[in-house]
């Protein structure tokens, strides 16, 4: 029997029997019997419940709160293809969740952990990490909804590239291997070095993704060009005073009246006392110039997002990215599914939620990110272009969207390793590929019912029912 007393926090010590306390094995027997009250093979099972809301209906309702002016830009952009629509109805897959198996292991979820959603972004050095990159919708809940939201998007982006239907069932449930072998992996590396799993230059060989090199290494080459000071030598012209100021590219960019940009501006204040205490003296080298409004991505379409540039002592850009946050879609259904939505801490502020999330599930995070509130609303705060960039998953080549979905789903594994002890989800997962032949099958049905819906939609848009402004 261990001589020290139990400490809070840390895992409790083998008992007085001299057998394994649950931090030295007893994870991986409970995760395993797990099976017995939620069968493997459960985890194809879906129907759409009574009731369920139809694609109209979602997409009216999820476009409550967002600026009507661009609101056609968001139809537009999710009436593209059934992959474009399901990237943009995160709360109605959620709701279609709630209704499947779970094991009631949490973990910190990306929320929306589709396959567009993964992608490069450079560390504070400038070197290129390769990781989940969205966090809009996070929170804690079944580790289970993020693997079967990949899965599924996978085959709508093999679909949209054309590929065969067995090309498309292989990508999800291959991504569900990786994610099962590679929790298995955590699992029986020593907790340090599980954490700070896996190397970048080590993810291509352990996800057996040497097909997808070519695409990686052309998107890495386009994200490290992809940066602030590019960003604003196009988007900015001088004000005649020494300094510079946005340009208006409308839809896309625009100006905005000065009470707004002020307000933005002062909320940067408020930002500041978010981040460690060691960048404030690298802020302070920074002079903020001008704010403008700048769309950005599907789901977030219409939702409040600006753009901040600074310029340091010799004129060169750094542009902060300022985007509203609102309470995770999916937290409804996580609270359904018995699951606490987010810890305390994150409680009160959706900037914050989102911040901490990201945090929780990267390995290596944006040094600048932080929040803060403009006019009541909160909002995340983050480098915008920060050499980022990503695969194009609906243009992938039969012989590389497999490829890609080993790399996501052991991205995946890893980020969950963070929140949800491994031992617990690999013992569950276990070494046959039930798992994963079950979460394909689903991903198949689930992407049927996707183009189903995304029809709908079209077929509104054409009625007149919904306006959309396609091709933005």
């Amino acid at each position: 029997m261990s001589r020290l007393p139990y400490v809070p926090g840390f895992a409790r010590p083998a008992g007085p029997d001299g057998k394994a306390g649950r931090a030295r094995g007893g994870a991986k027997a409970a995760g395993k019997a797990l099976r017995e009250r939620v069968p493997r093979a459960a985890h194809a099972r879906w129907e759409a419940a009574a009731g369920r809301p139809g694609a109209v209906e979602t997409v009216e309702s999820s476009n409550a709160g967002r600026l009507p002016e661009l609101v056609p830009i968001r139809v537009g952009r999710m009436a593209a293809s059934p992959f474009a629509f399901l990237r943009g109805t995160a709360g109605l897959m959620g709701h279609d969740l709630a209704d499947t198996a779970v094991t009631g292991i949490g973990a910190q979820l990306c929320g929306d952990a589709h396959a567009a959603n993964f992608g490069l972004y450079g560390d504070a050095r400038g070197e290129l990490i390769i990781d989940l990159n969205d966090f809009d919708e996070t929170l804690y809940g079944p580790w289970e909804w993020d693997v079967k939201r990949l899965a599924a998007s996978l085959v709508l982006a093999g679909r949209e590239a054309g590929a065969a239907e067995d090309v498309c069932r292989a990508a999800a449930r291959d991504a569900v291997g990786a994610y099962r072998r590679t929790m298995r992996l955590l699992a029986r590396m020593p907790a340090a070095d599980a954490w700070n799993a896996i190397a970048d230059e080590e993810l291509v060989s352990h996800a057996d993704a040497h097909q997808l090199l070519g695409t990686l290494e052309r998107v890495a080459e386009k994200a490290r060009r992809n940066t602030s000071a590019r960003f604003a030598a196009r988007s900015t012209e001088k004000d005649g005073e020494g300094g510079r100021r946005f340009v208006d590219a409308p839809p896309v960019l625009r100006r905005v009246p000065d009470a707004e940009a002020a307000a933005v501006a002062l909320a940067l204040g408020e930002y500041r006392e978010t981040l460690p205490a060691e960048l404030l003296p690298l802020l302070a080298r920074y002079e903020v110039q001008d704010v403008a409004f700048r769309v950005v991505g599907t789901g977030s379409v219409g939702l409040r997002s600006y753009v901040v540039l600074l310029l340091d002592h010799r004129g060169e850009a750094l542009v902060l990215q300022v985007k509203e946050a609102r309470p995770s879609v999916l937290l409804p259904y996580a609270d359904k599914a018995g699951f606490s939505a987010f810890p305390a801490s994150d409680a009160g502020h959706d900037g914050r939620r989102v911040v901490l999330g990201q945090k929780r599930m990267q390995v290596v995070s944006d040094v600048l990110l932080g929040w803060a509130t403009v006019d009541g609303r909160p909002y995340q705060v983050r480098q915008f272009r920060n050499r980022k960039g990503s695969v194009d998953a609906a243009a992938l080549g039969p012989d590389e969207i497999d490829d890609y979905g080993r790399m996501t789903g052991a991205l995946l594994a890893r980020a969950h390793a963070h929140s949800a002890d491994p031992s617990l989800i690999a013992g569950y997962c276990g070494k046959s590929e039930e798992l994963e032949e079950s979460v394909a099958a689903f991903a198949a049905g689930y992407a049927d019912r996707m183009e189903r819906d995304h029809a709908e939609l079209v077929a509104a848009i054409r009625s007149g029912r919904l306006a959309a402004e396609l091709g933005v």
